[in-house]
């Protein structure tokens, strides 16, 4: 297949790339104090750099560079800086991978036959295919975790790299040396307006960036914001440091969850059919099953336990002579809190059994009405969550209810598990709380309000859970002597507390789903000695809310609630590390600690005002990037272009650039003061950041801490705080998840190369805009290569036909006419979509619904050369200008290199409106088109059953009935009440709003419909009283062209209201206006 299409836009973009690096276009600094044009800031979080820059990479960093170059074009200074992340864990977890590879396999290594293939599932996950497969009252625990993941080494081939290379990157420090410079060579090439002066990488390889976050963590100690204590949180084993999301294979966002552990005692061990042969590692020992809940305050109506029958479980030594059986998972979180007798690792067990072995076990429960409850089966027990145990409390859980319903009531399924009746039917259910319009029997009520059969109708049943759940806590309130009264959220940790006071409980903390750390171990809850933000804090928290609340702009309501919903959870955040790479804490004694990923990434964007006069970045003493990077200084190591040491940034001069104290007058330092007046400037001039960009998963995260961090730093000026965050959805690629295994894995380069960066743009700008995953479709990215070029070839021709004077001039027609109102059209349409980061709104409004109208007024005048030279170059300029944003090499080389308008599209202004939008001229086009389209369509029909008809008659309506405009008000009123929609029940809204309207409801359903179309095609305007188009002028004007179009030999325009005139094919009362009823004859 030819190339040829692909390779003269790929030769354009190379042109105009240099053309920008070589004029700087993109470099801007702050402009002198008294001069202050209205500036753009904005900024993308800045990727890590563990590998080339993907599809996601690129469509999410898409938005900011659709929105800087936009808001250029409208006159502001608008500056986009892009940073590269190193900080954390991937990097120097991948690096130590590869080193034990190459120890274990050779250099290059040889790896064993099961490395290379799928690996079959563990003994667990058989174990839950098994117990899947069970007989009635099917048993199934999760399935378990697969076998080992894919060689470090074999991922590394995968990015391109040869074996000779891969060795060297058993040093972390390789991947901050070679993955950097190719994100920016992948930003080159995809065109991105980027002033590389600003790049830089983090950590403490690059000293100035590192002081920057040492000064910053400073402040916030000073603020009390950060603090050193012991925390529980999410912790791999395997590296020996909290794992936080960044750090995290899967499992972003999982936090801590804390849960009491309830000690079930049993009775009477050594005489259990199922301890008498591990007496002799029992000895005197007691023995306790241990239930995690979310839910102490139940336990005072406990009526048995649940156990997995198909599960296995570990019985594990802890202190004081007891003994615990759960799972090994559960024992290892355990310990790593500090409870047991083995602290910080998995511990021994003292024997495995089965929970087929423990059924009817007698059980001491504590605050249970009942001396003694058994253990009974229960299906739907993860082994992957909690313990394994599960207390069962049958008034307040729908769940336990169902089941202990099920086993009174078949006794086949009691049969099927030995469960004797005395296990089982002696136990009622006991009240323990009342909630409001329910009683005291909440799981008993909804379960029969459901219709749910039994305990294999989990959908249901999960429902019912969260609904008793969640008003259970919300408005419960205890009827137990001790408690009652009290409400259940007021009285939660009261009994939590007492029940730890007695000895009867543990806490016990795991991760609210499986976290795998980049280092592959699965993560516990750990207790830990460690550094933590506070972002739990009241105080720090409340002005933080109120921002986003009532000042950032969130774009999507989805937006705005996901912060919401963030800030609400989000607490205590451990932030430092052993080991990775970052900047070390600049406390005494903590210089061992490094600062988290998340961490150091919060206000890097204050750092953006003055990388460039510190380091340089990608243009280091104004050189252009080599693809080595031999020209760049991410790092700092070659120096600053202003002569700034490093160690010359004190905590006092960090201050004054970025505070504003102490005076300049009275700071002590090296550094010249007008330099550092400069860099105030540049600060003060650029901040506040006026957008951010990023997917939606770093709402929980990333781009929540940022507001924090600003506004402790910024404290008393929340004027520099964020303005504002779009958010996006993920990418898939022609409706699938990338991956490699798939084959439509892409890189922002390859894409770029194989299909040209403006085609890759133009399918970024179709892919979608809101939260939802968008999809990035191949065949839109084909069809723009196509269009793009034959664009180009029709304004070749058109530049040719102008030089040779074939294109028509003089005054305008009415075609003309339109055409010039549908280039303004495509103006204003354009720049309120991209106004409001609706880039796909945008694409269709400068491009696609651009290029329709020419085709559509070259149709109506004849061709090329019956196109006015006025308009076919004005249309040619405001395409360049419109769809620039998205399409600059094309639109770039259209202007300074075909038109020769000016040095750069780049460096051009919006364009302005030739005149006010005609809307009433748009609609009689639009008519136009409609009645020529279905009059062909007719026609067409006629010619097929053989008859040649050659005249028409076409049936206007010049005004609305009475009834039809008070239709209209009604529709209109309900279309604003309701976001602007129109409801199901509008025909009873409308009869109900005017007596009068009711015997015309028959004729009210059809008119509804006609003016919902009208409605999706024009808008609001559709509800005009008076008709936007004066039908029989503009057909008695037009009718030579009409007649011409369709081969007419008489073109009658009739009024459908006047009753004098004859009726043609039934046709006069379809009429509606804007909407022509027409009949073909035959003119002899």
């Amino acid at each position: 297949m030819s190339t040829k299409r692909r390779d003269t836009l790929r030769e354009i973009e190379l042109q105009q790339q240099q053309k920008w690096r070589d004029q700087k276009i993109f470099e801007l600094d702050a402009p002198k104090p008294g001069d202050d044009p209205e500036k753009y800031f904005v900024c993308f979080p800045y990727p890590y750099m563990n590998g080339r820059l993907h599809l996601g990479h690129g469509f999410s960093l898409s938005k900011p560079e659709f929105a800087v170059r936009f808001q250029r074009m409208k006159g502001k200074r608008a500056l986009w800086p892009f940073g590269l992340h190193v900080t954390g864990m991937p990097i120097a977890a991948c690096a130590q991978k590869l080193r034990k590879e190459v120890e274990k396999y050779g250099n290059p290594p040889q790896f064993p036959e099961e490395l290379l293939t799928t690996p079959a599932p563990t003994a667990q996950a058989a174990q839950g295919k098994q117990a899947k497969a069970a007989a009635s009252g099917k048993f199934q625990s999760k399935k378990g975790k697969k076998g080992p993941a894919k060689p470090q080494w074999i991922i590394m081939q995968g990015m391109g790299l040869k074996d000779d290379e891969i060795a060297a990157f058993q040093d972390p420090l390789k991947w901050l040396e070679y993955f950097p410079p190719r994100a920016l060579e992948d930003l080159e090439e995809f065109g991105a307006m980027i002033d590389y002066r600003r790049s830089f990488i983090t950590t403490e390889q690059n000293p100035f960036y590192d002081s920057f976050i040492r000064w910053q963590f400073e402040h916030l100690k000073a603020k009390e914001t950060l603090a050193y204590g012991q925390r529980l949180c999410v912790f791999s084993a395997a590296d020996g440091q909290p794992c936080q999301d960044h750090d995290r294979e899967s499992g972003e966002g999982a936090c801590p969850q804390e849960y009491t552990l309830i000690k079930l005692e049993v009775q009477n061990v050594l005489e259990q059919e199922c301890f008498k042969s591990r007496a002799d590692l029992l000895q005197d020992k007691k023995v306790f099953l241990v239930a995690a809940t979310l839910r102490p305050e139940t336990m005072f109506g406990q009526t048995n336990c649940w156990i997995l029958p198909t599960g296995t479980y570990q019985a594990v030594e802890m202190e004081n002579n007891e003994v615990f059986v759960l799972t090994t998972r559960a024992a290892t979180n355990l310990a790593w809190q500090g409870i047991g007798k083995y602290k910080k690792q998995t511990p021994p067990t003292l024997f495995d059994i089965t929970g087929k072995e423990m059924l009817g076990l007698p059980l001491s429960a504590p605050r249970c009405p009942y001396k003694t409850v058994y253990t009974l089966p229960m299906h739907n027990i993860s082994l992957e969550k909690g313990t394994g145990v599960v207390t069962s409390v049958p008034s307040d859980s729908p769940d336990d209810y169902q089941s202990l319903k099920d086993l009174k009531d078949d006794k086949k399924l009691r049969e099927k598990w030995g469960i004797k009746e005395e296990w089982v039917m002696p136990f009622e259910v006991v009240p323990i709380l009342e909630i409001p319009g329910w009683g005291n029997m909440s799981a008993k009520k909804v379960v029969e309000e459901m219709g749910i059969k039994n305990q294999h109708d989990q959908d249901k049943l999960a429902e019912a859970k969260q609904q008793v759940y969640l008003k259970g806590f919300t408005d419960g309130v205890m009827t137990v002597d001790e408690f009652k009264g009290e409400k259940v959220k007021v009285v939660k940790p009261k009994i939590r507390a007492k029940f730890f006071a007695e000895g009867v409980a543990v806490p016990y903390s795991e991760p609210e789903r499986q976290v795998i750390s980049r280092s592959g171990d699965e993560c516990v809850v750990a207790a830990c000695e460690q550094w933590y933000l506070k972002y739990g804090d009241d105080k720090w928290k409340a002005p933080v809310k109120k921002h986003i609340n009532e000042t950032l702009n969130c774009y999507t309501a989805g937006t705005k609630r996901g912060f919401q919903e963030t800030i609400d959870w989000l607490g205590e955040w451990p932030c430092s590390r052993t080991f990775g790479l970052g900047t070390r804490l600049p406390f005494e004694g903590s210089s061992h600690y490094l600062i988290d990923s998340l961490s150091d990434s919060t206000i890097y964007m204050a750092y953006y005002t003055v990388a460039h006069m510190l380091q340089g970045g990608g243009r280091f003493n104004g050189e252009l990037p080599n693809k080595d990077g031999s020209h760049l200084n991410l790092d700092g190591k070659k120096g600053s272009p202003c002569g700034i040491k490093a160690e010359q940034l004190t905590h006092a001069v960090w201050d004054y650039i970025f505070l504003g104290k102490p005076d300049i007058d009275s700071l002590e330092t090296t550094i010249d003061k007008e330099l550092l007046k400069n860099m105030r400037r540049e600060f003060t001039y650029w901040y506040p950041l006026d957008l951010r960009t990023s997917g939606k998963d770093l709402i929980q995260n990333h781009l929540t801490m940022a507001l924090y961090n600003h506004a402790a730093i910024w404290d008393s000026q929340p004027e520099y705080w964020p303005q504002s965050f779009f958010c996006n959805g993920h990418v898939l690629v022609d409706g699938e998840k990338m991956a490699k295994s798939k084959g439509n894995f892409l890189t922002m380069i390859d894409t770029c190369r194989e299909y040209s960066a403006d085609a890759t743009r133009i399918a970024f700008a179709d892919a979608g805009d809101g939260l939802d995953d968008a999809n990035f479709v191949l065949s839109v990215v084909n069809s723009s290569i196509l269009k793009l070029t034959k664009e180009l070839d029709w304004v070749a021709d058109m530049i040719e036909a102008k030089n040779k004077g074939t294109l028509r001039t003089g005054d305008f027609n009415y075609f003309d006419n339109v055409f010039a109102n549908d280039i303004n059209k495509g103006i204003a349409d354009s720049e309120s979509a991209y106004s409001n980061m609706a880039f796909r709104e945008a694409l269709s409004a400068c491009w696609f619904m651009f290029q329709n109208a020419r085709d559509a007024y070259r149709t109506f005048v004849g061709g090329n050369n019956a196109m006015h030279q006025d308009l076919v170059f004005r249309f040619i300029e405001v395409q360049a200008l419109i769809l620039s944003p998205i399409c600059p090499h094309f639109c770039d080389h259209i202007w300074s290199k075909m038109l020769g308008l000016g040095e750069s599209v780049c460096l051009a202004s919006w364009p302005s409106l030739s005149a006010p939008f005609n809307v009433e001229l748009w609609f009689s086009s639009a008519y136009l088109t409609d009645l020529i389209h279905n009059m062909r369509t007719g026609l067409a029909k006629t010619s097929k059953k053989g008859t040649q008809l050659n005249a028409a008659a076409v049936f206007v309506r010049s005004d609305y009935e009475d009834w039809q405009v008070k239709v209209l008000e009604v529709m209109h009123k309900v279309w604003q009440e309701c976001n602007n929609d129109i409801p199901k029940d509008i025909i009873s809204r409308i009869t109900a709003s005017d007596e009068s309207l009711k015997p015309k409801a028959k004729t009210i359903g059809p008119f509804i419909g006609y003016t919902k179309e009208r409605l999706a095609r024009f808008g609001e305007p559709a509800f005009a009283k008076v008709p936007p188009v004066k039908e029989v002028e503009l057909l008695t004007a037009q009718a030579d062209y009409i007649k011409k179009e369709l081969g007419l030999v008489k073109l009658e325009i009739l009024n459908a209201a006047d009753a004098a005139v004859e009726d043609r094919g039934k046709q006069k009362q379809r009429a509606n206006i804007g909407m022509p009823s027409f009949a073909f004859y035959k003119e002899e």
